[in-house]
């Protein structure tokens, strides 16, 4: 191989890496109004663990590990999912690598390894939805899943509760009535009118995304809603 070649094939490498780097280093920040709740609230303690965070609110029974959509900071889902442990339903928040969720599909191993609740829920954002349904596949621990603004892209037995938003133009609705199918177990489908893909969390406009004529607070509050009905229901 002559020198001129083995530069060409260095500089390739190079680049591919910085791109590589720059790709994994752009993600989309939590906002303020989610990293002010990084010390809870009055009724809800917010407890660094090894791979996230882990919401205590005052019950004891069931649990949701929920999956962050990808290249979104983890901290974005804060004061949903502190909402949702106010009402009775404890919450971990995971951190993923490189905040993708596909270099971190068996999280929840650890959670349920170190707890001891009478049921576990595995949900998921967008990318997070899509990787948590994967993780139900593998395995029999979690009681079903949450997906917000995703679908599944495999069989999967367990209850599925999925909640999008109608002006929600970044989710692929062409792959989601595709992949219904693939729902064998009882499915639950909730769409909250005005609201849009990015709205479940606090880290800005996303690209491609419709507009909301709904609050945060507001689409937030009616998933929190659907997802403790839900656990009603599959508990």
């Amino acid at each position: 191989m002559n020198k001129k070649i083995k530069i060409a094939i260095v500089i390739v490498f190079l680049l591919i890496l910085g791109y590589g780097i720059f790709y994994l280093a752009d993600y989309n920040h939590a906002e303020k109004t989610a990293t002010d709740m990084l010390n809870g609230t009055s009724n809800v303690s917010v407890v660094k663990t090894s791979n996230g965070l882990f919401l205590d609110g005052s019950g004891n029974d069931s649990a949701v590990i929920f999956y962050p959509g990808g290249k979104v900071e983890y901290t974005s889902y804060l004061p949903m999912l502190i909402n949702l442990a106010n009402r009775g339903i404890d919450c971990y928040l995971v951190e993923m690598p490189f905040n993708i969720a596909f270099f971190g599909q068996n999280s929840a191993d650890s959670i349920m390894n170190n707890s001891s609740y009478d049921h576990y829920f595995i949900a998921g954002h967008s990318l997070g939805g899509v990787v948590a349904s994967a993780y139900v596949n593998a395995t029999n621990n979690t009681d079903g899943v949450i997906l917000l603004a995703a679908y599944p892209t495999e069989k999967i037995s367990k209850p599925v509760l999925s909640v999008y938003g109608s002006n929600d133009n970044a989710l692929n609705k062409v792959k989601y009535e595709a992949a219904k199918p693939l729902i064998k177990g009882n499915f639950t489908e909730v769409i909250i009118k005005g609201g849009n893909h990015a709205q479940f969390a606090y880290y800005g406009n996303q690209s491609g995304d419709g507009k909301a004529n709904i609050t945060a607070e507001n689409q937030q509050n009616q998933t929190v809603d659907a997802i403790i009905n839900f656990i009603k229901v599959n508990s």
